[in-house]
């Protein structure tokens, strides 16, 4: 399945395999850019079955073809206004890259399709009506017939009157100039021009296929002059109208008709926080009232009972015209009274009625009588002013001081993420700190657990991978000396103590702040998933993604009245993701995992499209990113540059004879998959090892720098940055690389350099980073992706090199930003190393059209070993074949 993916930058790329043919004309024209891609989507995919993201992509493109259609005039379409944006933005599903889509962005879409059009146009032989025929007859208009309805309150018993119009012209001032449809064609007829009349008549003979009503016009001639209607006569031209548009006719209705409807009484249930002076919290209650009412007026009883007796169609009330359906307001009054029999006493659960508020009703919940989209119709569910209060401030909580032995000045926005938590933790309500890498998520909340300090309250529990527990220590020993942490591994405690926090965790945290562990550690301790806590946090949140591993089921077992999640991954992107964090933060908040995939599936097919979805986690996640100005301004920019390399004699050598001998291996017929699985997997190691240096190949230990091309690039690079006394961060995926690397550069240098590596203690890693930090540290730091490539904060470089790809986007940013966050200010060069006509080279390119803004474009266990599985052999052979003048060249 093809899936688009937004990036922070505003790029539009591509993820996964194009599955059908329109996927494929998908991928081949997101290349072309925006306005290639709208197109497309909004001509010859018009009518195309595709998934979720790119059907609502494609919403883009007809909002704005039907207002060409309109305009006639591609110059004259402005964007539309922000409220229709984010509605739209709303209705979004979940996608790579979806939490940075924004108004300015749709904008930024809809410019580039007036560019692509305009120029289409202008090499168009036929212009505009030859444009649109070529590219989807829906959009093909040969003159503008318009529909007009409008009040005629002179007349009681028919109160509704109907002209169809020609826009024959523009006229002087610029107003278009209307005739009678029934004139427009008298004058065709006189002109003998038969093809200008099919042109004319051609949307409404469209529309009327669709439209029994205007069939009926149609065949009685009715259509050509003026009609006086009745109430339930304009109601089926009313609900026909989105057909006529659809069909190129322009339409004029009454005000009152909007969206596709009238005004409509609804069963309001109104949600609000109790008034008995108890606090809101999620496990608390708020109170439930049902009520008849219009646009949020309540019903009299007399005029409830006229609307429920009502035939389907309009009905004059209070001196305006209502849309009524007495069956479905029936069914949707009986569904709400089961409700409130069940809730008893006029009160539900905190989380029942966000997920009400939200308009989250999974169909499992729905009484077979009544359809979801009824219950949507006829229903308005809205808060009143005690929780309307609360749910403003979980978006603006305003602005606590920070705790005063905070021993460092936060930034606004991290003195509003502190807010934000504060107020969060408060409600008892589970919070997800989603800010991106470097923005300060770790500095956030060590000021929260300061600011939780003086009440004495129970511990909190901070899970971190192991690779992080040196970095939190260090961070709280910096910031916030005063806070009592009990270190609950053995890279920090003696043995002993240890063992007593896990057979007795009251008596060893008595007096403490934070217990600081692994989520390791916590599997294998039932004592700390039963202790009860004052507040857990996790941080890197995604170790929880998914609900069966050992990890996500202990903390789920944790006891705490609030839990924090801190992440650098969109969760928003990936459903079973969020599911499986929110069942951590507030369980039950999506229901059941069963439940959940249900309402997803209901979500692709509804008319809202995600938006209740949206609603319902918005106001738990907060996430900022570096990359947007108004949330930091002073963050240097990161430049990403290919380090191209060649291959000396010796390496092309045996890199030509591994090829040869691959290829007998995959091509014998006896081979079974689980073998040439192993053989892939083997050869991609040795491929790598010989572009890397011959000597990391066959173990020789000799390590010259004149046998390999990329210790060559490494010197021309690296020469130039010690003679402007920079420093710099390498990675290589492998740590036998990392002594000869270090021993090279020392010489370049003139200083020895730091390793870090999964060998390294973790009591070290913290004294490395340190020791690098320091004005006059080391001028080079070589760690190996797995043991650096999160939780470091290395802005002493500004150079990063990538010695060899790990093939994972996701991974190799997350390492990259060991230098390019908060406290850098100097712009990032990175350098990315390939082999010129090698496997290297063409996994580059192959990543390079599929990666993501989230960095997920292959799952980081997998990486882009699982892509080859699925080659064939001779797509295989292809990739690691040896282009010899390529890899000699230079």
């Amino acid at each position: 399945m093809l899936l688009p993916v937004l990036t922070p930058d505003g790029h539009l790329l591509t993820e996964g395999e194009a599955a059908t043919a329109e996927e494929k004309r998908l991928a081949a024209t997101v290349k072309a850019g925006l306005g290639a891609v709208g197109i497309l989507l909004g001509t010859e995919l018009l009518q195309a079955e595709l998934t979720p993201p790119w059907r609502w992509l494609r919403e883009v493109s007809r909002l704005f073809l039907t207002r060409l259609c309109r305009a006639r005039d591609v110059q004259q379409l402005p964007p539309p206004e922000e409220k229709v944006w984010q509605e739209l933005i709303q209705t979004a599903p979940l996608f790579p890259g979806a939490e940075c889509l924004t108004p300015g962005w749709l904008s930024q879409v809809w410019r580039a399709l007036q560019e692509s059009v305009t120029a289409q146009i202008s090499a168009h032989p036929e212009g505009l009506e030859g444009w649109l025929q070529a590219g989807n007859t829906t959009w093909h208009l040969v003159g503008r017939v318009t529909f007009h309805l409008a009040e005629n309150k002179a007349d009681p018993q028919r109160p509704f009157a109907f002209l169809a119009t020609f826009a024959e012209k523009l006229g002087a001032s610029g107003q278009l100039q209307h005739l009678p449809l029934a004139r427009a064609l008298q004058l065709y007829a006189g002109q003998k021009d038969a093809a200008a009349m099919q042109a004319l008549l051609s949307p409404v003979r469209i529309a009327a296929e669709q439209s029994s009503l205007l069939k009926e016009w149609l065949e009685t001639r009715r259509l050509f002059q003026p009609l006086a209607l009745d109430p339930q006569e304009a109601y089926r031209w009313l609900k026909d109208t989105a057909v006529f548009q659809q069909s190129g006719i322009v339409v004029k209705v009454p005000d009152w008709w909007k969206e596709g409807k009238a005004t409509r009484p609804t069963v309001q249930i109104t949600l609000d926080a109790p008034t008995d002076g108890a606090g809101l919290h999620a496990g608390g209650l708020l109170s439930f009232r049902m009520e008849a009412a219009l646009q949020g007026e309540p019903l009299t009883d007399a005029e409830w009972e006229k609307l429920l007796s009502a035939q389907t169609g309009l009905v004059s009330l209070r001196g305006r015209w209502v849309e009524v359906h007495g069956a479905k307001l029936h069914q949707v009054l009986e569904h709400w009274r089961k409700v409130q029999n069940a809730v008893g006493e006029g009160l539900i659960g905190f989380l029942d009625g966000m997920r009400l508020l939200a308009r989250y009703v999974p169909r499992a919940e729905v009484e077979e009588t009544v359809d979801a989209e009824t219950l949507q119709d006829w229903t308005q569910v809205i808060a009143g002013k005690g929780l309307a209060d609360v749910l403003e401030r979980l978006k603006s909580p305003g602005c606590i001081a920070a705790p005063t032995n905070l021993q460092a000045t936060l930034r606004p926005y991290q003195a509003q993420g502190l807010s934000w938590l504060h107020f969060m933790t408060q409600l008892g309500l589970g919070a997800c700190l989603a800010d991106d890498m470097g923005l300060g998520k770790t500095l956030q909340v060590i000021a929260l657990l300061l600011l939780r300090q003086p009440r004495r309250l129970a511990p909190t529990l901070l899970i971190v991978p192991a690779s992080l527990i040196g970095n939190w220590q260090a961070e709280m020993a910096r910031f916030a000396p005063d806070l009592r942490v009990f270190i609950a591994h053995p890279s920090s405690v003696d043995r002993g103590p240890l063992d007593e926090a896990i057979q007795a965790p009251q008596r060893t945290l008595q007096g403490m702040d934070v217990m600081l562990t692994t989520y390791t550690l916590l599997q294998r301790t039932e004592s700390w998933q039963a202790h009860a806590w004052g507040l857990v946090i996790l941080d890197e949140a995604q170790a929880i993604k998914n609900p069966s591993s050992g990890a996500a089921q202990a903390v789920k077992r944790l006891q705490a009245p609030s839990r924090i999640a801190l992440t650098g991954t969109p969760v928003e992107n990936r459903p079973g993701d969020l599911w499986s964090l929110f069942d951590f933060l507030n369980p039950g908040l999506l229901g059941p995992a069963s439940v959940f995939a249900e309402v997803v599936k209901q979500c692709a097919a509804s008319r809202e499209g995600y938006a209740p979805l949206r609603r319902l986690v918005q106001p738990y996640i907060l996430r900022r990113m570096k990359t947007d100005k108004s949330i930091i301004q002073d963050l240097p920019d990161k430049i990403e540059v290919k380090a191209w390399c060649s291959l000396t004699k010796r390496q092309a050598t045996i890199y030509a004879k591994l090829v040869d001998q691959m290829t007998k291996l995959m091509t014998d017929p006896s081979l079974d998959p689980v073998r040439r699985q192993g053989l892939i997997l083997s050869y991609l190691i040795q491929f790598k090892q010989v572009c890397n240096h011959p000597s990391q190949w066959n173990g020789d230990g000799v390590w010259g720098f004149e046998d390999s091309g990329k210790f060559q690039r490494l010197g021309e690079i690296c020469a130039e940055i010690a003679a402007k006394h920079e420093r710099v961060l390498i990675f290589t995926q492998f740590q036998e690389t990392c002594d000869p690397l270090a021993r090279y550069l020392a010489r370049l240098f003139g200083r020895e350099g730091l390793i870090l590596h999964g060998g390294t203690p973790v009591k070290k890693r913290p004294l490395l980073v340190a020791e690098f930090q320091t004005p006059e540290g080391p001028p080079f730091m070589i760690i190996s992706v797995k043991a650096g490539g999160t939780g470091l904060n290395l802005t002493a470089a500004s150079h990063v090199i990538h010695f060899d790809r790990w093939w994972n986007p996701a991974i190799e940013n997350q390492a990259t930003d060991r230098a390019f966050r908060i406290g850098q200010t100097k712009n990032v060069l990175v350098h990315k190393f390939v082999c010129q006509g090698t496997i290297e080279q063409r996994i580059d390119a192959l990543l390079e059209k599929k990666t993501t803004m989230s960095g997920a474009l292959l799952s980081k266990e997998g990486g882009a070993e699982a892509l080859l599985m699925d080659l064939s052999t001779t797509e295989l052979l292809h990739l690691i074949s040896l282009d010899v003048n390529a890899a000699l060249a230079g």
